[in-house]
């Protein structure tokens, strides 16, 4: 890595709320099911973040939130049996202005200024802002682009309509190898910009392709934008599994990250979904400037 800092600033938008079942943000003995016809709680009110990251070489997102569309358009879920699973699964609240345009536009950027978009993955609350971003890269895993054409895409979180959309330029990239001992236990990602300021790490198991941004920046604590690993930092660095994914691939990403941690001491987890999320970003700016 290089000693100047690549990055001028890291901010979180939230494209509304989201309420879950218990057993959904975890831990649960329960096949997931069971707890999704059964469950009669929901959670508290849970953001969709959005990070976005100033680099030098223009502006990242990571994810893009959920389309308001998904609560003003009746037509926006499948219906019959796909769609009840989808209304059991989780509740949205977002409000006018929640949509990722507004919130570029509170940190001072237009929509037509993102330059890349990662998708962690590509469920309905990570993909919302695609429509709008014609304009930009749009990066996602090999691995997670190819369970879009496996079968039953809707039954699994895919909702090809609002992903495959015409004008999009797609990067479906793959991993590579790492020649970083720093980055271990991973040993494969993706250097988004080859400065190694913003690594790609594979973390499957909520999804097949699902990616963690690691941002690092000289005199600053690093960073890992987690996705849905996890919806609680606190359950990852407890090696407990949410209640959605395979459980298998979980537990190893899961592991991975949190030897990452022990590797770089003051690490911070952001997951998408994480009520703290948002303070603990905050604190780590803070901190750094602090510092400098």
């Amino acid at each position: 890595m290089s000693a100047v800092n690549p990055i001028a600033r890291i901010s979180v938008l939230s494209t509304g709320a989201v309420a879950i079942r218990p057993e959904h943000v975890g831990p649960t003995w329960k096949n997931t099911y069971v707890w999704l016809f059964t469950s009669r709680r929901w959670t508290d009110p849970r953001p969709i973040n959005v990070y976005v990251i100033e680099h030098r070489d223009g502006l990242v997102l990571f994810d893009t939130g959920q389309d308001r569309a998904s609560v003003t358009d009746p037509d926006y879920f499948p219906g019959g049996l796909t769609g009840t699973v989808y209304s059991r699964l989780a509740r949205f609240e977002i409000a006018p202005a929640q949509t990722l345009s507004a919130g570029l536009a509170r940190l001072g950027h237009r929509i037509d200024d993102v330059s890349t978009a990662v998708i962690s993955h590509l469920h309905q609350d990570h993909i919302g802002g695609l429509p709008q971003l014609g304009g930009a890269e749009i990066v996602v895993s090999q691995a997670e682009w190819k369970s879009l054409n496996a079968p039953l895409p809707e039954a699994r979180g895919l909702m090809r309509s609002h992903i495959d959309l015409a004008g999009l330029r797609w990067n479906r990239v793959r991993p590579e190898g790492l020649a970083d001992p720093t980055l271990a236990p991973f040993t494969v990602g993706h250097d988004l910009f080859g400065d190694g300021s913003l690594v790609l790490l594979p973390t499957p198991g909520h999804t097949p392709g699902s990616l963690s941004l690691l941002v690092r920046q000289p005199g600053h604590p690093a960073l890992l934008m987690v996705g849905d690993l996890t919806y609680d930092d606190r359950l990852l660095a407890e090696g407990k599994l949410p209640g959605i994914g395979d459980r298998r691939q979980m537990r190893t990403a899961i592991g991975q990250v949190n030897e990452l941690r022990r590797r770089l001491p003051g690490l911070v987890v952001l997951p998408a979904h994480d009520p703290g999320a948002a303070a603990r970003l905050a604190d780590a700016m803070r901190s750094s400037s602090s510092n400098t």
